[in-house]
């Protein structure tokens, strides 16, 4: 198999070129050359917010692309549309944020959709997720795999959920714990995400698959106690109920990462229907398994972790925390 891999130096399209390469597979990137790509694979320079840099990929032909760009929608576009009769079948990384709020939990990939245009400039990141999706349907049609993914984490992480934690664990000491414990959460590995796109392709199919692990597959209490556990115990789990939390003026999602209290928006990020993408193949490894990788890979860097520039630092400060808890 010959891949192009537009991206494939970060997370997503990191862990989408390793899992290939393990295959076997010939690999070719695509990308600015910020970063140096793995071992293994051939690396073309372009930058695709600039008129003519696609012109590298001028010739060529692959089996797969893979495309994660979550930018102007007329990106996809230009890359589809020059690609589509030299490579078999196409797979852009969207999300289920293309979903219109609120979504009922339970939802398959039949729920309404926000609008979103090919040909439009980056408007906010479900729009343009939902530009994308038309932009390679437009050009490859059924030949087009949508992997809606929700929440992902895994090594390689540069958006700062769980390696906030992580390093939080790490610190020690009594640690808030934002409830109930028994909260539960839907995510995807990042390895277990590549693998599955990459089978699905090979499988022909095309369309829609909601991608994130079963309801329930984690709780709040299973991913906070593989926190501490992975990073040596020294941590104090104390329960917080919400309402404190909302009391103190703390948010969810970015000053408290990956939790999200019980309620519409928990429903619509957590509640998300992945019978299909099960029926496809979707296999995910346990909590325990994720968190204690991806620490491992936090180390390796020092704890240091990378930040995409385009997505805010997560994460409480230590006096909001010592506030919150009481301290």
């Amino acid at each position: 198999m010959k891949l192009l891999m537009l991206g494939g130096t970060e997370f997503v399209g990191r862990a989408i070129t390793d899992d290939a390469l393990d295959r076997g597979w010939e690999v070719t990137l695509f990308h600015r050359g910020h970063h140096a790509g793995p071992p293994g694979t051939s690396a073309v320079h372009g930058d695709r917010t600039v008129p003519g840099s696609l012109d590298a990929l001028a010739e060529g032909k692959w089996d797969l692309v893979v495309d994660t760009w979550s930018g102007a929608p007329t990106a996809v576009r230009d890359s589809a549309r020059l690609l589509s009769g030299r490579a078999g079948r196409y797979a852009y990384i969207s999300s289920r944020s293309v979903y219109a709020y609120p979504a009922p939990a339970g939802m398959g990939e039949d729920g309404p959709l926000v609008e979103g245009s090919p040909d439009a400039d980056s408007l906010a990141y479900a729009e343009d997720k939902r530009g994308g999706e038309l932009a390679a349907l437009d050009a490859f049609g059924d030949r087009a795999l949508l992997v809606r993914a929700g929440l992902i984490m895994g090594p390689y992480e540069n958006v700062g959920r769980l390696p906030w934690w992580l390093n939080r664990a790490a610190r020690g000491g009594p640690m808030v714990a934002p409830g109930p414990r028994d909260l539960p959460l839907q995510y995807i590995d990042v390895r277990d995400l590549a693998r599955w796109t990459l089978d699905a392709a090979v499988a022909g199919h095309g369309g829609p698959y909601n991608l994130v692990s079963p309801v329930g597959h984690a709780t709040m209490g299973s991913f906070l106690e593989a926190c501490v556990a992975a990073t040596g115990g020294a941590a104090e789990l104390r329960w917080t109920d919400p309402a404190l939390i909302a009391a103190a003026g703390i948010e969810p999602w970015t000053e408290l990462p990956v939790w999200l209290p019980e309620g519409e928006l928990h429903d619509y990020m957590f509640g998300g229907n992945v019978a299909k993408a099960q029926a496809a193949g979707l296999t995910c490894r346990p909590v325990e398994e994720t968190v204690a990788d991806t620490w491992a890979w936090l180390r390796s860097l020092g704890g240091v972790v990378p930040q995409r520039p385009d997505r805010p630092r997560k994460g409480i400060t230590e006096e909001q925390e010592a506030a919150l808890l009481g301290l």
